[in-house]
């Protein structure tokens, strides 16, 4: 399968310029023609005969270009997905500014949360892609999402999704739902997630970037449990169609190529002890498997396989 690439933006209601636009790489399955057309501008047409196309947004963690999930894009393209990464260089906290999944801090707190999204990212994306033209116009099934998170971005789409009613799946890795005290919340509040659809949530078995943030939510270094852990077993609502996967020796970088070592917390990691190559191609078959049953109602055989990869050191189901 032919994979391409093209861009789109997406303005963020309510940020101020210039921080108010989200840049979009949108990657695609695509027949190359020959044509003229195709040679002078670089953009191919879409491969026409499995459209329109499930549509799958790939959520950053903080200060993690798009770049580092191209990776994964290009293979959902190859896989028949449109897979959507994005761009948003916006406010963090404490006054910073850097690539961020967005997160509204005041839908977080007690008083608001499970009333709207705890991001304006997400929907945006979406509305920007309905609104795109170019070789994906009208190829899209935007009634048929899949959300995937990192870190930060897992966090905004599991407390999210249920608002986006087009979400059909969602997937996260090296992320929770636990909550800082700041916020106003006791500590040790696992928050419940706000999704209605299966949830696949991933984790590396050297994640140190969780490890290093602990504190914030308030409880004992000595006794805490694994706020990954923690999130399936409490937030989500059993279904029997969830999935909690752990990767032997990844860490929390594990879904990430090539990491930059000049942002985000890479540095607060672990080693991971399993070539990173084989882990990525595990979360690859994980992911795209998941996305197929969910997504395109596909038999759960290739899922069982991947399931089945010597990478994946536990599987558990709720």
């Amino acid at each position: 399968m032919t994979v391409r690439s093209v861009w789109w933006a997406a303005a963020i209601p309510g940020a101020e310029a210039p921080f108010d636009t989200a840049h979009l790489r949108v990657y695609y399955p695509a027949r190359p023609t020959g044509s003229d057309a195709e040679r002078l501008s670089g953009v191919f047409p879409i491969e026409p005969s499995d459209t329109p196309y499930p549509v799958v947004v790939i959520v950053s963690g903080v200060n993690v270009g798009q770049e580092a999930y191209r990776w994964l894009a290009t293979d959902l393209a190859a896989r028949g997905y449109v897979a959507v990464t994005y761009d948003w260089v916006g406010e963090l906290f404490g006054g910073l500014r850097g690539i961020t999944p967005g997160v509204e801090l005041a839908a977080a707190r007690p008083d608001a949360y499970g009333t709207r999204p705890t991001t304006p990212s997400v929907p945006a994306v979406l509305d920007a892609l309905a609104g795109m033209t170019g070789p994906v116009q009208g190829h899209l099934d935007l009634g048929n999402v899949g959300l995937i998170g990192h870190s930060a971005g897992g966090t905004v789409i599991l407390q999210s999704a249920r608002f986006f009613p087009s979400v059909k799946a969602v997937a996260a890795y090296g992320t929770h739902t636990m909550v800082a005290t700041m916020l106003g919340w006791p500590a040790g509040t696992v928050l419940p997630a706000q999704v209605e659809s299966p949830v696949l949530l991933m984790a590396g078995e050297n994640d140190g970037v969780i490890n290093g943030s602990a504190d914030r939510y308030g409880e004992d270094a000595a006794t805490r449990r694994d706020p990954i852990s923690r999130t399936f077993d409490e937030a989500l609502p059993a279904t029997g169609d969830h999935l909690h996967v752990t990767f032997a020796g990844a860490n929390h970088f594990g879904v990430v190529h090539p990491v930059d070592e000049t942002a985000a917390r890479a540095f607060l990691d672990r080693e991971a002890t399993v070539d990173p190559t084989k882990t990525r191609a595990a979360i690859a078959e994980v992911t795209g498997a998941f996305l197929g049953v969910h997504l395109k109602k596909s038999a759960s055989d290739a899922l069982t396989e991947a399931l089945q990869s010597p990478e994946v050191a536990e599987i558990r189901r709720r």
